[in-house]
């Protein structure tokens, strides 16, 4: 909620994107009921009926103003240039949605220098607490699966999500492609969580055309359904990897869409180590607050599973899920090339322990104590 104040203060218009059921609205109405407020929900007929003359309705309210579900109508983006521009507008919008690239380019274009972003996932580590780790990460961040009685309601929750997004969310957006070819489509996402994107394959699976393939991924990644993790290019002289990794990106979800309903059922799967490389993805991403994260590998193997750049610094991450992680020639190579201050390799145990010079085992639990002196 800090960061949403933050972004209140600074900017008149802010947008709070994320995944649908991540808590996005809990979290507006926690804020909305500190304070003066004006909510507007476009799902409620009642609501949406207000706004069909937005400059009517919104023009005389001050204070903190909230519309959620704005990419039904994403038109009001010219409304709130209008209004925000006023010389004794008195009225912040705080707007929520849940399908980034089309919302982004339209505020983007419409309130440039109006407007600030703040992305919301579902639970993070440090909300979920560090003795619920293993329950995160096996049932994902989605308050009602990760809060769900039992393991079983947990995943009839997730799978019932999963249809809904298909059969409800999707065509809302506006996209016309049958449920149930996106599904196999996100499927196989699943069985190549943690792999670099190759649209050839994708399309001879699905029985289609590479640029098909594309704009099926760009559809679940527009709805944070999916992690696209592009590869950094280094100047060298060395072939690198130049295609993104996919990720599902909660892994909630990417166990549901492997009918992996138990932990000993997710524990002896092929795709563990994985699975619990996206999880630690995400947590990373979640305790730096940055964007710029990034992968990168050479054709000759070498590789980092996770790049950042924080205070000036390059800093690699490698995810291992093993009891005792050591070090390897591609971490010292990455180290070299990439010219790293530190080389972090995350795994899900207890000890934090030195490896190398500038290279160090670091349980995932620990990380936001490491990582808040940089």
């Amino acid at each position: 909620m800090a960061s949403i104040d933050v972004a209140l203060r600074n900017n008149p218009v802010v947008a709070l994107l994320g995944p649908r059921q991540c808590g996005k609205t809990t979290l507006a109405r926690a804020l909305a009921s500190k304070q003066e407020c004006e909510f507007f929900d476009l799902e409620n007929a009642v609501d949406s009926s207000r706004l069909g003359n937005p400059l009517l309705a919104l023009a005389n309210l001050t204070g903190l103003v909230v519309i959620d579900e704005i990419q039904r109508k994403p038109e009001l983006f010219e409304t709130l240039r209008v209004l925000v521009d006023r010389p004794d507008n008195k009225a912040v919008f705080l707007v929520l949605g849940s399908a980034a690239p089309r919302l982004v380019k339209g505020a983007s274009e419409t309130l440039a220098g109006r407007i600030g972003f703040v992305d919301l996932s579902g639970f993070s580590m440090s909300e979920a607490g560090r003795d619920n780790l293993k329950k995160l990460w096996h049932r994902g961040g989605f308050p009602r699966s990760f809060l769900a009685s039992s393991n079983q309601s947990s995943f009839a929750w997730r799978n019932d999500f999963i249809r809904t997004f298909l059969e409800r969310d999707i065509p809302q957006l506006g996209i016309s492609i049958p449920a149930e070819t996106l599904r196999r489509f996100w499927t196989m996402v699943a069985h190549y969580h943690g792999q670099v994107w190759n649209a050839a394959e994708f399309a001879r699976s699905i029985g289609t055309k590479e640029p098909t393939a594309r704009k099926y991924l760009d559809i679940l990644s527009g709805a944070y359904m999916v992690r696209q993790l592009q590869p950094w290019h280094a100047n060298l002289k060395k072939r690198q990897v130049k295609s993104p990794k996919i990720y599902v990106r909660d892994t909630g979800v990417l166990h549901a869409l492997l009918s992996l309903e138990e932990s000993s059922q997710i524990e002896t799967h092929p795709k563990l180590g994985a699975s619990w490389e996206g999880f630690a993805i995400d947590q990373i991403v979640s305790i730096t607050g940055t964007r710029n994260v990034y992968f990168w590998g050479t054709h000759a193997g070498a590789e980092v599973d996770l790049l950042i750049f924080k205070s000036g610094k390059a800093l690699g991450f490698e995810i291992k899920y093993v009891d005792a992680p050591r070090t390897t020639r591609s971490m010292r190579t990455a180290l070299s090339d990439l010219a790293l201050e530190q080389l972090y390799v995350i795994y899900p145990g207890d000890t934090t322990y030195p490896l190398d010079d500038k290279i160090s085992a670091i349980p995932l639990n620990a990380l936001p104590d490491v990582l808040k002196t940089l």
